[in-house]
C-alpha cells in the first residue's frame, strides 16, 4: 500500500503542475518549523553560552570525535556547511580559544581541529542546555508513536545515521 501511495505522489505534478493544498501545507510548514527552531535555538546558544549553534555542532562532533579530533573536511561532510565555511568557523572558535588547528601528521595537506580545555568546558555546559532545548521546543510536542513515525520518515527520505545532539 505504502509504494502505491508513494507512486501516486510521485506521478502528482508531473507536468508541473502547483503543489496541492496538502502538498503545500506540509512542505512549507517543515520549512516554517525547521528555519523558527535553528533561530530560536540559535539565539539561546548565542545569549547562554556565547557561541552560535553552528559553533555548539562543531564542538559537539569534535569533541565525540576519536581523540577529540576530526579534520576540516570531516566537519564539512558532517555539517550543512561547505569546507570553507567551516574553516571560517573554526578560525573564530580559535580565536575564542575553544579549539585549535593542527597540522595532519598524515599527509600534511588538511588540518585537524582539536578541542582545547576551553572548548570541552564550554561544550559540557552548551550540551545540556542544547538538549534541554531540543526537548522543550520540539520532542515534547510529539508522543513516542508520533517520534517513530517521524524518525521513519526521515530516514526513508535518506537522513540515516546519528545526526547532531
Amino acid at each position: 500500500m505504502q509504494a502505491t501511495a508513494n507512486a501516486a505522489a510521485a506521478a502528482r505534478g508531473a507536468d508541473g503542475e502547483p503543489l496541492a493544498p496538502l502538498e503545500l501545507d506540509a512542505w512549507r510548514g517543515m520549512l516554517r518549523v525547521h528555519a523558527a527552531l535553528v533561530r530560536e535555538m540559535d539565539e539561546e546558544m548565542r545569549a547562554r553560552h556565547g557561541i552560535s549553534l553552528s559553533g555548539y555542532e562543531v564542538l559537539m562532533l569534535v569533541g565525540d570525535a576519536p581523540g577529540r579530533r576530526m579534520r576540516v573536511s570531516e566537519l564539512s561532510s558532517a555539517t550543512l556547511l561547505s569546507v570553507s565555511g567551516i574553516s571560517r568557523l573554526v578560525d573564530r572558535l580559535a580565536r575564542d580559544g575553544l579549539v585549535v588547528k593542527e597540522a595532519c601528521e598524515e599527509d600534511g595537506r588538511g588540518a585537524r581541529v582539536a578541542l582545547t580545555a576551553a572548548g570541552r568546558g564550554r561544550l559540557r555546559a552548551a550540551r545540556a542546555s542544547h538538549l534541554a532545548d531540543v526537548r522543550r521546543r520540539f520532542l515534547s510536542r510529539f508522543g513516542d508513536g508520533e517520534l517513530e513515525a517521524m524518525a521513519g520518515f526521515w530516514r526513508r527520505l535518506g537522513a540515516e545515521g546519528p545526526g547532531p545532539g
